[in-house]
């Protein structure tokens, strides 16, 4: 792993007490709105009874141990420590390690250590790439000690994703994402500026990232156009950007009407979807493909970024349409417990018996069977 593989909660004690009070603050609320959303999504153990004395208990027990990764690259991603551990953290993971690319100077980038050390995550380590990966997986000890993971949550490069593929034989992973996505419903009452504005947001993140836009006004398409050539080369990074929107997996979409439009954007099941049509309320129900849904002109995919509460880990490629956004959950394992007394088990011993014998498999049946015999 190198000489970088080190842990670094010293530097993060440091780089929490050089924090920007801003940033502080920023991250501080951002906090508390992510953990209130956990808070209130996490499950309840649940307890079904039957009759006689039968009952399961589906049981909702936290991941011991969570490696999370945060991401070095084209930005600085403090955001990401934040929407991986909180629910994790909610959850009752009882332990976190949280790994990040080393900088020249061998440390992570500062304000991902002060954002660790925020959240009181002690175990932070200066390792990056599908390495860090690896070393969640099936740990390693090299005069410090790593100990595996049992699930590796958090984004990277194609590397990691490559290696988040290999070991999630050996441990559980979020899922393995692609490039970032925005895939916005518009109409004559939208703001073009507003729209233009979004679809550069979700282009900052990489030349690959796809940003569509979907109406059924051609005055509107060519006003976004417009906004759009305006507003790109006053970004810090336009030739990114531009990348990004002039690519084959950005679009705009001229359709005949607001059912058409619906209809795209649950064929596409995009990361992030946004409403920006007359009357968003009405459609946000018939939205039924989609990572994150923000519905009207003051809920832009940035708030969801950072401050709406919400999670920013969301399905992408497609996989909107049967997966789900990080969170509590995903650090959660149901386990069912079942107990039925003598009774109870009676009740349904012939049942058993039968379906057993119709799957030719009569040692189930005997094992209640038995149960049933005077002995």
């Amino acid at each position: 792993l190198g000489r970088h593989a080190q842990r670094v909660r010293p530097h993060a004690v440091e780089a929490l007490a050089a924090l920007d009070p801003a940033v502080r603050a920023a991250l501080e609320e951002t906090i508390a709105r992510a953990r209130a959303v956990a808070a209130a999504d996490r499950r309840e153990s649940v307890v079904t009874e039957f009759a006689q004395g039968g009952s399961v208990t589906t049981r909702w027990l936290p991941v011991e141990r969570v490696g999370l990764y945060v991401p070095g690259g084209l930005a600085v991603y403090p955001s990401t420590v934040v929407m991986n551990a909180v629910p994790a953290q909610e959850a009752g993971v009882g332990s976190i390690a949280l790994a990040s690319p080393p900088r020249a100077d061998g440390l992570p980038h500062p304000t991902v250590l002060a954002t660790a050390e925020l959240l009181g995550i002690d175990e932070v380590w200066a390792i990056g790439g599908a390495q860090a990966i690896g070393a969640f997986a099936y740990g390693f000890s090299d005069g410090e000690e790593l100990d595996p993971v049992d699930l590796i949550t958090g984004p990277g490069n194609a590397f990691v994703a490559a290696a988040k593929s290999i070991v999630r034989t050996q441990v559980g992973i979020d899922a393995v994402a692609g490039p970032t996505e925005i895939i916005v419903l518009a109409d004559d009452t939208a703001d073009p500026e507003y729209v233009a504005a979004d679809l550069i947001s979700q282009a900052e993140h990489d030349p690959n990232a796809a940003a569509v836009l979907v109406t059924a006004s051609a005055d509107l398409a060519e006003r976004v156009r417009e906004a759009l050539a305006r507003q790109v080369p006053q970004q810090r990074h336009a030739e990114r950007i531009a990348a990004a929107l002039s690519g084959a997996q950005s679009a705009l979409i001229l359709v005949d009407d607001l059912d058409a439009g619906i209809a795209v954007l649950n064929a596409y099941a995009g990361e992030h979807v946004e409403l920006q049509v007359e009357r968003p309320e009405a459609v946000v129900d018939r939205i039924v493909n989609g990572g994150s849904v923000f519905v009207g002109p003051h809920s832009p995919v940035a708030l969801g970024d950072y401050c709406s509460g919400s999670n920013h880990v969301l399905p992408t490629m497609g996989t909107a349409a049967f997966a789900s956004a990080l969170g509590v959950q995903s650090f959660l394992r149901g386990s069912q417990v079942i107990a039925y007394s003598q009774e109870a088990l009676a009740a349904v011993a012939d049942h058993i018996v039968a379906l057993a014998e119709a799957e030719d498999l009569p040692a189930h049946g005997g094992a209640v069977a038995l149960r049933g015999e005077e002995r």
